[in-house]
């Protein structure tokens, strides 16, 4: 079977793929949830005119220098002044107060001094001086938050400022994931002489929140085709299930005779990259169904290439914002017919990025990618690269 190229493979593995159903969640859970449809704002805001500064509020015409004005009243914030100002009159007004009907313009409390029931303008204002009108910031009916938008403070505060108790999000998408190997280990246990720590399924897992999903760690299946099955079975709520290790051509006959034996349809195995060419995908009934190398780095990396685009897509959330473009801080060979993912430190230098990438790109090598700010992608057959030449990255979270 041929390389499946990396475009495809993705294309392929989002085909016929749609939204998690919607679902109604207090406000105050929304953060980090994807919103299911637009949300139009329920109020004007602010509803009506409203002081912007402390000071007193008036007519402009009387705001002459040297003028002394009646104050007539008080207008605080939840408490206005129930009376209509006229010629000669101010109303001592605090920030976000009601603008008394009748007043056009706040005269500031540094240029007013007050005498008595009085005050002496110290300076002239202009009509709607530090004046905020009604629907300054939005007017009821205005869609200001759109489906797909990740919801963060600033959100969920402009959803409440909107008149909302409650949102419409996506359900997040469950991924089950299942490590595969004898010689993996939990994390904190001690292994034995020819084990090793299995790291690949925290950190998938924790790579899935970070993109918005439900993790179900399914812990550790040993290389045996009936303990693989048994393990499928608890991911029988899953939108998703990610199989890591036991996908390389020596090992994968094991997996995917479990997956089949439970009525796995293979779509394709083996992509054209790097690192993660042992990829597999195929369908369990409307469970898709992912096989992951076992070298940590290999996992990480097509959670990052294919993983995400799913979550994604279960989200309704866009395209993709992680794209971009740098300039390379080093030289780079020419590559070879797969498309290669290259773990690098990304930084501003006289305000541009560059990109450099790591001597060392062993898939093995976590501490390696835990430094790492990007990737760059190298497309197959992509000829040798100078130093200060733009090339596309992949960024990583944070």
């Amino acid at each position: 079977m041929s390389l499946v190229p990396v475009d495809e493979a993705v294309a392929r593995l989002l085909a016929g793929v749609q939204p998690s159903e919607p679902e109604e969640i207090a406000l105050v859970d929304a953060a980090g949830r994807v919103l299911a449809a637009d949300l139009a704002a329920r109020r004007t805001q602010p509803p009506f005119p409203a002081s912007a500064m402390d000071g007193y509020a008036l007519r402009a015409a009387d705001a002459q220098a040297g003028a002394r004005l009646a104050v007539i009243g008080v207008s605080r914030a939840g408490a206005r002044f129930p009376g209509i100002l006229k010629a000669g009159q101010a109303v001592r007004i605090f920030t976000g107060a009601p603008v008394p009907d009748g007043a056009d313009a706040i005269l500031i409390q540094e240029n007013a001094q007050r005498q008595g029931d009085g005050i002496l303008v110290g300076a002239p204002v202009s009509p709607g001086r530090y004046v905020r009108p009604p629907g300054l910031d939005f007017t009821a009916g205005e869609i200001l938050l759109r489906a797909g938008r990740r919801l963060d403070s600033r959100a969920v505060s402009l959803a409440a400022a909107m008149g909302y108790a409650s949102l419409p999000v996506r359900r997040r998408p469950k991924v089950a994931i299942l490590a595969n190997g004898d010689e993996l280990v939990p994390p904190g246990a001690d292994p034995g002489p020819d084990q090793i720590v299995s790291s690949n399924g925290v950190g998938l897992s924790a790579f899935v929140r970070e993109c918005g999903g439900e993790p179900l760690d399914l812990g550790i299946a040993p290389d045996r085709q009936d303990a693989i099955a048994a393990s499928v079975d608890r991911a029988s709520a899953a939108d998703v299930l990610v199989v890591i290790g036991g996908a390389s051509v020596g090992d994968h006959d094991l997996v995917q005779a479990a997956l089949a034996g439970k009525g796995m349809t293979l779509d394709f195995w083996r992509i054209a990259m790097r690192p993660g060419k042992p990829l597999m995908v195929g369908r369990l009934d409307a469970m898709r169904v992912m096989g992951f190398p076992g070298n940590p780095v290999s996992a990480l990396v097509c959670g990052h290439v294919f993983l995400k685009p799913l979550i994604d897509v279960m989200l309704g959330i866009p395209a993709d914002s992680r794209l971009a473009t740098a300039r390379l801080g080093a030289e780079m060979v020419a590559n070879d017919e797969r498309q290669d993912f290259v773990r690098a430190r990304l930084e501003m230098i006289a305000g541009e990025p560059v990109v450099t990438p790591f001597a060392a790109q062993d898939s093995s090598m976590l501490a390696t990618f835990s430094r790492a700010d990007a990737l760059i992608v190298r497309p197959a057959g992509a000829p040798a690269a100078a130093s200060g030449e733009h090339v596309p990255i992949l960024r990583l979270e944070g």
